[in-house]
């Protein structure tokens, strides 16, 4: 006996899924110190240790965006705006 207005959209969505992966990857990546505590590959002279570090600043950056426009776009759906 309710409309389809009335019906809650659902918590957990593939959107949802996709900003919480973004979010935590950085995380993991950074916190599992023993995949990239090496010497070797250097890039133009610098260890492994410390260029994977920053590519992980440029890569946490991106992906820190992509979950806030995907966000925003979730927040519109669910308020009945247009979508991105």
């Amino acid at each position: 006996m309710t409309e389809e207005n009335d019906a809650k959209p659902p918590v957990v969505t593939p959107a949802r899924v996709v900003i919480a992966l973004c979010l935590i990857a950085p995380f993991v990546a950074m916190l599992w110190v023993s995949s990239y505590a090496k010497v070797e590959p250097t890039f133009i002279g610098i260890p492994f240790f410390y260029w994977y570090q920053m590519l992980w600043v440029l890569l946490s950056t991106a992906l820190t965006m992509v979950a806030y426009k995907l966000w925003q776009r979730d927040q519109r759906a669910r308020k009945g705006g247009a979508s991105a």
